[in-house]
């Protein structure tokens, strides 16, 4: 495992990836993306690309969301669908598994839950970074787990909904304005570096790279730097277990610029929309809930890390996110030595 030097380990904090510049997750898993102009292209590329992997080794990673809901339309009846449930003992945390079970049971698939407890996260941690070389998002302990779970029931194959976000416009909060580059910084940063680490290093470029006039295009930031990061969390825990993914909405990019005005006006993904509007005619678009992580229950008696490297007590009022990049970070650099 490579060390990771103050400019790396500052990337981290910021992108939750070490080199968003040079990472090459996009260009190598997926080399022929499928130009989409609009919502009919997209509906059909995204049924082509699951009925074209899909078999009895294939199952579906199913959430409560539009995004993976609509590719159950297109799974085989009778197919597997995995949903990730976090569970906090004496706690009531986010739970997706309800919803999932209403597009699971609408489209004839059976349905699996998958429980995630944090000594998933203590467990398989630390394997995850020596397949990546690096310090992993918490969403790569779920998937990982999920992956085994599938190897264990015969599958060969997951299938997921990621990427949909970064690429058709689903960042409403990240989306909402034109931002001058200092806050488009302050606003993107998972964790700004000088509040955690003695030495740190502010690389700005993967942000500063889409400005123009002092105003920084956050939908380019998201569909071309943002995505290697969220892309490559889900490549790298289904490689670490083993098995095979196919994300269809990472085979395509959108060939038109974003309509930032519907996006605005509260209708962002809106060519998903359209899609699951279509083939969902009498349910709701539910509203967006990132993957579920108890992360401020599990990190809310943690009192931050202890190396060298990091400030004493940074991790006062920071969200239970914020303190999972420190406390995988100082996991990675304890692995180094």
């Amino acid at each position: 495992m490579a060390r990771l030097n103050e400019t790396q380990m500052s990337s981290f904090l910021m992108y939750r990836i070490i080199d968003p510049l040079n990472n090459t997750t996009i260009s190598e898993n997926f080399p022929d993306r499928v130009p989409i102009t609009n919502s009919i292209e997209l509906e059909k590329h995204l049924e082509d690309s699951v009925r074209k992997n899909a078999g009895k080794t294939t199952a579906l990673a199913l959430s409560g969301g539009i995004d993976s809901a609509i590719l159950a339309k297109f799974m085989p009846a009778g197919s597997l669908a995995y949903t990730f449930k976090c569970v906090v003992p004496g706690m009531e945390v986010t739970d997706e598994t309800p919803a999932a079970a209403k597009y699971a049971e609408e489209c004839g698939l059976k349905h699996k839950i998958i429980e995630i407890y944090w000594e998933d996260f203590e467990q398989y941690a630390e394997t995850l970074m020596r397949q990546k070389g690096a310090p992993v998002h918490s969403i790569e302990v779920q998937i990982y787990k999920a992956a085994l779970q599938a190897k264990e029931d015969g599958i060969d194959t997951l299938i997921f909904g990621e990427a949909a976000d970064a690429v058709y416009g689903g960042q409403s909060m990240i989306l909402s304005k034109d931002w001058n580059a200092a806050d488009f910084i302050e606003r993107a940063s998972y964790v700004m570096p000088h509040r955690a680490l003695r030495k740190p290093v502010l690389p700005i470029e993967g942000m500063t790279m889409w400005e123009k006039d002092g105003i920084v295009d956050p939908y380019k930031y998201m569909s071309n730097i943002y995505i290697k990061e969220s892309v490559g969390s889900y490549i790298n825990a289904i490689k670490a277990a083993g098995i095979k993914t196919v994300i269809p909405y990472a085979e395509t990019y959108l060939a038109t610029e974003l309509d930032y005005s519907r996006i605005r006006s509260g209708e962002n993904k809106y060519l998903v929309r359209e899609v699951f509007q279509r083939l969902y005619p009498d349910f709701q678009v539910p509203p967006k809930v990132p993957m579920p992580r108890p992360m401020n229950e599990w990190f809310r008696d943690w009192e931050g890390p202890k190396r060298a490297e990091f400030w004493p007590h940074c991790v006062a009022d920071m969200t239970g996110d914020q303190k999972w990049l420190l406390w995988i970070l100082e996991k990675y650099l304890d692995m180094e030595e």
